[in-house]
Formats: C-alpha cells, sequence, structure tokens
C-alpha cells in the first residue's frame, strides 16, 4: 500500500512553526498508526495517549504564541530504558514496575525543546541481545518483513520510525544497539561520543559502554534529534565538546581517506561476514570512491579488545539484576550474565577500564592515516522472529557474535558510529554499513553520510508495513 506516513522530524518541525498544522492533531494521527499497528509490529510498551494529548495542546498553546522551539508540539518515542515521569521504567523485564518521579536527562532536554513523548518503545531484557522478543510483551516485527525480527535491543524504535509511526525515536547503545537494529530496518543510526546525550540519572550506562543515540529515515532528522537529546547533567562524568550534528548536513565534508574494513575483531566463536551482506557493503565503499575519496581495504590493529568489553557488559548487567524488582522472572541467560558480572567486577573491570587508555591511543594511530573507517553493520541480516529466544547463553552469545561481530568495539573507545542503509539482500531483507571515527568526529561522520543519502535517497524506500493516517486524520 502507499500510505500518507508520518513526516520526517525536519518537515514536522517546520509544518509546526509555519501554522500549517496543529499538534494536537499531529499527536492523534501519530496515536492512530501506533493502535493500527500494535497487533501487527508490537513497537510500543507503552503509549502515553493522554498524557500526550495533554502536552500537544500545550505545546499549541505555545506556538500560538510564537514561541519556535526546535521540536515544538513534534511527537517522538523513547525506548522503553529511559525514564519518562509518571511511566515505569521496565527495561524489557517482566512485572508491574513502579513509576519513575523524574525524566532522565536525555528526556528532559528533549522536552525543552519541545518535543510531544508518545510512548516507550520496546527493548529486549536489559537491552542483552540484537533481538526485541520476550515473555514481557511478545516480539516486535520488522516493517519490511513480519516474520523478521527488527534487531536490538532498541529494535522497537527502529520498528516505529521504520513503519513511520512517528518521525524520529531514542535508542541506546552498548554494543550496537542503535546501529544494529537501524541497518536491519533500513535507518540512520547515530552512536555518538560517549557523554553526548546524558544517561542520568546514571552517570555511566553499563560502565561506559551504553550510550543514547538516534533512528530516523533520513540523516538531517537523526541529527536534529540528536542536538535536542545532547547535553549533561551536573553531575555527569563524561562532558564532551559540543557539536552542532544538524549543521554538518549538506556540508562538503572534503575528499577523505576511508579504510574499508570487512575483518571481524577477534572473537572466541567464529563470525563470517555473509555474501549477501558483503556485496552491498562494497557497493558502497564504491559508491564513496566515485565520489571522490580514497578508499581501500585496511583493519584497525583491534588485538584483544574483548577482553575491555566483556567485564564491563557483564558487570553492567549484575548490576542491574540486583535492582530489579522481580528477579525471579528473568532470563535464565540474564541471571547466569550477572553471575559472571559478579566474578568479573573487581580486578578484570578495573583493568578493563585501564585498558581503554591503551586502545584509544593504538587505534587512534590508525586515524593518523585514514580519516573514517566503512565496516559492514552487522555479519548477517536480520534473523527470523524466535531463531535466538530459547537458546542457552552459550549459544545465544555464539549466535549473536555470528551476526553482530562489528559494532561493539566502538562501545568499548566510546566514540562516535552512525549506520546508513546499504540496501537490501535478494530477499528484500535490510542490511546496513557503519561510518567510524576518532573521539568527537559526529560532524563529519554525519557530512559523509548525508552525502552518500543525497546519492542513494534510501529514504524513498518504505516497507511492506507502514500505516496510513485515517483519511479523517
Amino acid at each position: 500500500m502507499t500510505p500518507d506516513r508520518a513526516a520526517g522530524l525536519t518537515a514536522t518541525a517546520r509544518a509546526l512553526a509555519a501554522g500549517e498544522v496543529s499538534s494536537r492533531t499531529l499527536v492523534e494521527r501519530t496515536l492512530a498508526r501506533i493502535e493500527a499497528s500494535q497487533d501487527t509490529l508490537n513497537a510500543f510498551r507503552i503509549v502515553r495517549a493522554e498524557a500526550a494529548l495533554a502536552e500537544a495542546e500545550a505545546a499549541d498553546r505555545e506556538l500560538a504564541t510564537g514561541d519556535r522551539r526546535p521540536l515544538l508540539g513534534v511527537p517522538v518515542a523513547v525506548k522503553d530504558d529511559t525514564d519518562v515521569a509518571g511511566e515505569p521504567t521496565a527495561f524489557g523485564c517482566q512485572g508491574v514496575h513502579p513509576a519513575v518521579t523524574e525524566d532522565g536527562e536525555a528526556v528532559r532536554r528533549l522536552r525543552a525543546a519541545g518535543a510531544v513523548i508518545v510512548g516507550k518503545t520496546n527493548t529486549c531484557e536489559l537491552g542483552q541481545w540484537p533481538f526485541t522478543e520476550g515473555p514481557a510483551f511478545g516480539a516486535t516485527r520488522n516493517p519490511w518483513h513480519t516474520e523478521h525480527t527488527p534487531g536490538g535491543s532498541s529494535g522497537g524504535s527502529a520498528a516505529a520510525v521504520a513503519a513511520g509511526l512517528v518521525p524520529a525515536a531514542l535508542g541506546s547503545d552498548g554494543a550496537g544497539s542503535v546501529r544494529i537494529p537501524a541497518s536491519w530496518t533500513h535507518l540512520v543510526g547515530i552512536k555518538p561520543q560517549r557523554g553526548r546525550v546524558s544517561t542520568w540519572p546514571r552517570g555511566e550506562s553499563f560502565h561506559g559502554i551504553t550510550v543514547n543515540g538516534t533512528l530516523a529515515r533520513t540523516v538531517l532528522d537523526a541529527a536534529l534529534l540528536l542536538d535536542a537529546a545532547s547535553g549533561n547533567h551536573a553531575h555527569d562524568p563524561h562532558r564532551p565538546p559540543a557539536v552542532d550534528a544538524s549543521a554538518a548536513v549538506g556540508r562538503d565534508p572534503g575528499r577523505l581517506r576511508i579504510a574499508l574494513s570487512l575483518e571481524p575483531p577477534f572473537t572466541a566463536v567464529p563470525a563470517r561476514l555473509r555474501p549477501e551482506v558483503r556485496v552491498r557493503v562494497l557497493e558502497l565503499a564504491e559508491r564513496l570512491a566515485r565520489l571522490g575519496h580514497t578508499v581501500e581495504e585496511a583493519d584497525p590493529p583491534y588485538g584483544q579488545i574483548g577482553l575491555a568489553f566483556v567485564p564491563r557488559a557483564t558487570a553492567g548487567i549484575a548490576e542491574r539484576v540486583a535492582e530489579a524488582p522481580f528477579p525471579a522472572l528473568l532470563d535464565r541467560r540474564t541471571r547466569g550474565a550477572a553471575r559472571l558480572g559478579r566474578l568479573l567486577g573487581g580486578v578484570p573491570l578495573r583493568a578493563a577500564r585501564r585498558a581503554e587508555a591503551l586502545l584509544h591511543r593504538r587505534i587512534g594511530g590508525f586515524f593518523e592515516t585514514y580519516d573514517v573507517i566503512i565496516t559492514p553493520t552487522t555479519a548477517a541480516p536480520p534473523p527470523r522472529i524466535g531463531a535466538m529466544l530459547h537458546l542457552s547463553g552459550f549459544a545465544t552469545d555464539r549466535a549473536m557474535i555470528a551476526a553482530c561481530p562489528y559494532a561493539w568495539p566502538w562501545n568499548v573507545l566510546g566514540w562516535p558510529g552512525v549506520n546508513v542503509p546499504a540496501g537490501f539482500t535478494p530477499g528484500g531483507l535490510p542490511v546496513g554499513a557503519q561510518l567510524l571515527g576518532p573521539a568527537n568526529s559526529e560532524p563529519l561522520l554525519i557530512a559523509l553520510a548525508a552525502q552518500l543519502e543525497a546519492e542513494l535517497r534510501w529514504h524513498e524506500h518504505w516497507p511492506r508495513v507502514a500505516v496510513a493516517d485515517s483519511p479523517a486524520g
């Protein structure tokens, strides 16, 4: 079908500012799309219908007075690991969780920019896996092929944006959890520099490997949401220098030296790049070369970077499990990861944190030769629903690494990366490539992504499941 889908974030903000549409009308349409899609896609854990309509009416009153904040009256969604005052933060877990009393810093900043938070999107339990399924809420499905996952752990946000339910959404990325679902749903996904978007009320989430990021159909929309959410709480430990992400869109990135890296970092279990993904990434690299960039195959000196990841990830899970109000309801794999995290939470964790400086120097040296790295975002297309849901802990780890071996090193480093759509497999499943840079390189990565978007116009392609506005809407 050819629905009148949600306009992009930038276009929606402009229409509101010009008085072409009211926020209440936009939110009503958004809520109708969410309701119509929920049985099919199941993107949302919480829909804030009454609260969002009240916020939209308040936004309309402000618009009428001439207020022109960047996202005033625009409906957006956030992942259900992010605190929204008056709503529970279940983070994919079972049980009736208490409502929180304060917005997380990222939500506070979105509200300050004028955004209307229409709901909280589904995520797998404690954000651990590249699928968005579980007994707490069922399975979230991929709008391109509903028998496949949209990825994880920001799968609900990705499904909502890809289907046109909302123009953009906030996610979080601890091992690729923005970039992987962006890849598997044909979206732009920005994982920013650590500290760019606050994770407060946690100064560090999962010992610094998890950051908040954005998902949208276009580079400009992802950058606009990033600018709106960016900034720090007074007690944040990481406070990178400010960047203007939106201003980088349309800026000439210059002629860049780009390393094409197809070899995954070393992992304890094998990972192989699937041919149908490889060919799409190679085509994207060829496009970059035709745009005037120098592209050559070269792999960063990752070494044993996994030793700096596992203690931080599992110790973070152990901390979340210790706080969980219903620990008996947690997945057996979650409890197993927490046991490992408790073992690694002392000396191994401290060693992992110290290793980051060495990794910065070693991999940072690679950027003396190259400006940007392009790699596959994943090694495989999106798996089918249920493919990993009932595996053992070890089998889940093997399956995750086989499908997604490329994204997590940048979480150890804390540096930015951007997923861009790379096309589709012969079966019509989306795949992506990630543009990676050194510290605080979001403007360069965004400029390069926007240059590719101008050539490929990936935002003009819509999935088979996308929900129209009703004729009366």
